[in-house]
């Protein structure tokens, strides 16, 4: 088996699994005629030739007859769908939060919004997850404890994992507001009798934005693939779960394929970021 899979050379490894997913042994196998006489056999002879992938990420020790990419074609769109969904949530109680904290610093509100955000940076996902599966899934039963595919089921994984995101979003948000709006050009809209509503959402908050954008670049690609506690406390049939579930049985190809995507994620999210940066402030080149 080892040998199978060239685990039995660390650089005959490294070299077949880099070449195999990063599509160079497809177009190899393509452009070969050897290799498409014998898929012309294989269809002559009324058999199905083996599918072909061209990012292919190898084979499941342990989902047997699976390749990686079937797994991850299954379960990437719903940690996508959950990661999207709780960063979207995060930036709205984020932004919201640190914009009244930072309007009225020392009030109430302001205070109130500080604890919360130190309440969602030190618990960890699983306390929080677990929290509101006691008080809203057992105590009220209001919501479902876990599954997916209802709407109803989304409600719980996606603030549990969204707070934590929103903590730091109001964190930045506010120290990004507060700096602005003791700014130059606020002082100066306001003398020219700009209404605060527009000094605060059309000066402030968009230059306040820029450290907020920085982070949601990593926290984005982590939202959506690294949401493996959210995913076994709430049993969620995403990606997270068969990292876990590939860690537990040394599922090399699977925990390879998953690390792979993650890192994928991470680069392309944060020139997404990069990009963007030149549409908030113009005066970034």
């Amino acid at each position: 088996m080892q040998r199978q899979y060239n685990l039995d050379s660390f650089w005959r490894f490294y070299f077949s699994y880099l070449s195999s997913a990063t599509g160079v042994r497809w177009v190899r196998d393509t452009i070969s005629p050897e290799k498409r006489r014998q898929r012309s056999a294989l269809i002559q002879r009324g058999l199905a030739p083996p599918e072909r992938f061209v990012f292919d990420l190898g084979p499941s020790l342990q989902y047997k007859d699976r390749r990686v990419n079937e797994i991850v074609a299954d379960s990437l769109p719903v940690s996508v769908t959950l990661g999207g969904t709780a960063i979207l949530l995060a930036v709205l109680i984020g932004v919201t939060a640190g914009v009244v904290g930072a309007v009225r610093p020392g009030s109430i509100a302001d205070l109130a919004t500080l604890a919360v955000a130190l309440v969602g940076i030190s618990l960890p996902s699983f306390v929080i997850g677990a929290g509101l599966l006691l008080v809203f899934g057992v105590w009220l039963g209001a919501l479902p404890v876990g599954g997916w595919g209802r709407i109803g089921q989304m409600i719980l994984p996606t603030i549990t994992l969204s707070l934590p995101f929103a903590a730091y979003i109001a964190r930045l948000t506010r120290m990004g507001m507060i700096e602005q709006l003791s700014s130059d050009y606020v002082r100066t809209a306001r003398a020219k009798g700009a209404s605060e509503w527009r000094v605060v959402f059309g000066h402030a908050l968009k230059n306040a934005f820029l450290p907020v954008l920085s982070f949601l670049g990593p926290a984005t690609a982590l939202a959506m693939t690294g949401s493996f506690v959210v995913e076994r406390v709430f049993r969620v049939p995403g990606i997270g779960q068969h990292f876990i579930n590939a860690v537990q049985n040394k599922d090399l190809f699977l925990i390879m394929g998953v690390v792979l995507i993650f890192a994928t994620m991470l680069v392309l999210f944060n020139l997404a970021v990069d990009v963007l940066y030149r549409w908030v402030d113009p005066r970034i080149q």
